[in-house]
C-alpha cells in the first residue's frame, strides 16, 4: 500500500525546514492543546494525497518528547483506507507553532502553524516551506462558513494560490 503522507504532513523529500518568506508561524502556540484529532477541510493539492478524502491527522505525544503524526484518507478509486505514521519535533521554541515533521527516515519537511483559533483550538491554518503547500484544519469534518472564508481571505493576504484548493470532504 502506498504511503499517505498527507493532511498538513509534509514530510517530502528534498523540502527545506523553513517558513516561506514574509510569513511568521504562531507566538504562544500550546502543543497540549493541539495534540488530538484534526479534519483536513481544503489543501493545495499534491501527488502524494491525491484522490483522497475524509482525510484526519491525529497528533499524540512520543516517549522521546516529539510528536507521533498519524496521517488518514480514504482513496475511493481503490475502495480502501491509506494511513502512514510519522514523527515532528519543534524546530525551535515550543511556545513557536513551527516543527519538522518527518515520515522517510532524516528526511524532514517544514510543518508551520500560520493562523490558529486561540481560544478553542478548533480551526487552524498550516503551511509548508513554501506556498505551495496549504492546509485549513478543522477539530470537526466541516468549518462555519464565516471562519471559512475568514481562512481563506488570509491565506490570500499571505500570497497562497486559494483559487486552487481543494475541498476533499
Amino acid at each position: 500500500m502506498r504511503l499517505l503522507t498527507a493532511a498538513p504532513a509534509l514530510a517530502l523529500c528534498g523540502c527545506a525546514v523553513k517558513v516561506p518568506a514574509g510569513i511568521k508561524p504562531v507566538e504562544g502556540f500550546e502543543l497540549d492543546r493541539y495534540l488530538g484529532e484534526w479534519h483536513e477541510i481544503a489543501r493545495l493539492d499534491h501527488r502524494f494525497e491525491r484522490g483522497l478524502s475524509k482525510v484526519t491527522a491525529e497528533y499524540s505525544m512520543r516517549e522521546d518528547g516529539g510528536v507521533r503524526v498519524l496521517n488518514r484518507g480514504y482513496d475511493a478509486a481503490k475502495d480502501e483506507w491509506k494511513e502512514a505514521e510519522g514523527r515532528a519535533y519543534f524546530t525551535g521554541e515550543p511556545s513557536v507553532g513551527s516543527l519538522k515533521v518527518s515520515f522517510f527516515g532524516p528526511f524532514y519537511g517544514g510543518y508551520n502553524i500560520i493562523e490558529l483559533d486561540r481560544e478553542n483550538y478548533a480551526w487552524a491554518l498550516v503551511c509548508g516551506p513554501d506556498r505551495s503547500y496549504l492546509w485549513i484544519l478543522a477539530r470537526t469534518p466541516e468549518l462555519a462558513p464565516g471562519t471559512l472564508e475568514k481562512l481563506k481571505d488570509r491565506a490570500a493576504e499571505l500570497g497562497f494560490p486559494v483559487p486552487e484548493l481543494i475541498f476533499p470532504g
